[in-house]
């Protein structure tokens, strides 16, 4: 049918614009979809950095909620009181370690460089007995990657006053989205379809309930993990106990990177006062993962969500390189978060599948 233009009842061809065919406005269509895709993507890895900030106050507000909400069922009293206990006595907690362990830990941190170069010395001249070329600037070069080690990673998230800042943002939205996260919910609702509303909060809801479940059993294990370790290193003697087994129990929440990078430390450690010692860490650090790897990780699998070493290592790799420490330590929670979404999506596909079988077979039933 023509259209007419203005009100003179002229005749208006299409628009150049308009594709006749239906196949090319079909692949068109397409292309623009997959262009949309890849701004979103381009724009995703622009704010890349500000969204894992976000996601990072998502985990913090898991762990407050999850606190929260283990007071609600004992004290009968509002969430923002709970969560208010949480954050107090989070902080006293942190206090009191700082200020009855603060000097001994400080003492040994102190030594902790000299010890790690001079068994590093050591390390070297055995490689260098057995044929290998070890120069004197590799050891210093490796003692000076060691000693700015905690500035690069740093810098990977904006230098050391970028680091705290991003912190200090991370707890700041973190107490908020904790105090009312329903409202946060219901913010992101609205901008979804009706349609999708149903599918949005079921999703929703079990990506939090599942990263509380993981948030919790990864607290449980990295005090276990460091006290179990603080208390064998103890019994022998090795120095720094309390310092090495503080240091277990905080990389513990980084997955497979956390466990090697305590261990190397260690065993470097241990060897400082003998061959003895430094076998009877290497000891402590095999049962330690031991424990953790059959024990403590199947029991918290099994209540959250089981994900695959590899793809967990892979994903630490990747997220470390990108982001830095931030990444490497919300690789695991992000992870988790993504294969819930899936499996969900994956149910939800399954019901409607099934429940379209079952109208069919009824219909056929009242037809026969």
């Amino acid at each position: 049918m023509s259209e007419t233009k203005g009100g003179q009842g002229e005749a208006v061809g299409p628009s150049p614009t308009r594709i006749k065919d239906a196949q090319l406005r079909f692949e068109a269509a397409r292309a623009a979809i997959w262009a949309g895709v890849i701004g979103l993507v381009l724009l995703a890895i622009f704010l890349a950095q500000s969204l894992l900030v976000i996601f990072g106050a998502m985990v913090f507000a898991a762990m407050v909620d999850g606190g929260a909400r283990l007071l609600s069922r004992a004290l009968k009293v509002g969430r923002i009181w709970c969560v208010a206990i949480v954050l107090v006595a989070t902080t006293a907690f942190l206090m009191w370690a700082a200020y009855f362990a603060g000097a001994t830990l400080s003492r040994e941190a102190a030594e902790f460089p000299r010890i790690i170069e001079e068994q590093l010395a050591l390390l070297f001249e055995w490689l260098r007995a057995q044929g290998f070329e070890i120069r004197v600037n590799d050891l210093q070069g490796l003692a000076g990657s060691l000693t700015s080690g905690v500035g690069t990673v740093t810098k990977a998230i904006g230098g050391i006053l970028g680091g705290i800042a991003t912190l200090i943002m991370i707890v700041i939205i973190g107490i908020y989205l904790a105090i009312d996260p329903n409202l946060y919910e219901r913010g992101v609702a609205w901008v979804i379809p009706e349609v999708r509303r149903e599918a949005f909060y079921d999703t929703i809801n079990y990506q939090a309930f599942t990263l509380r479940r993981l948030l919790a059993g990864r607290l449980a294990g990295m005090v276990i993990e460091g006290i179990f370790t603080w208390a064998l290193l103890a019994f022998y003697g090795v120095p720094m106990a309390a310092l090495l087994g503080l240091l277990t129990g905080l990389l513990a929440f980084i997955p497979n990177i956390g466990a090697l990078v305590s261990g190397a430390l260690m065993v470097l450690v241990g060897f400082s006062g003998g061959t003895e010692m430094g076998l009877y860490t290497v000891f402590v650090y095999v049962l330690v993962q031991h424990f953790d790897g059959y024990v403590l990780v199947p029991l918290i699998a099994k209540k959250t969500v089981d994900l695959a070493p590899a793809l967990v290592l892979s994903a630490q790799l990747i997220f470390g390189v990108l982001f830095g420490i931030l990444g490497l330590a919300l690789a695991d929670p992000l992870l988790a978060m993504i294969k819930v979404g899936l499996e969900r999506r994956s149910a939800r596909i399954e019901a409607q599948d099934a429940t379209s079988a079952a109208l069919e077979t009824g219909a056929m039933h009242v037809d026969n």
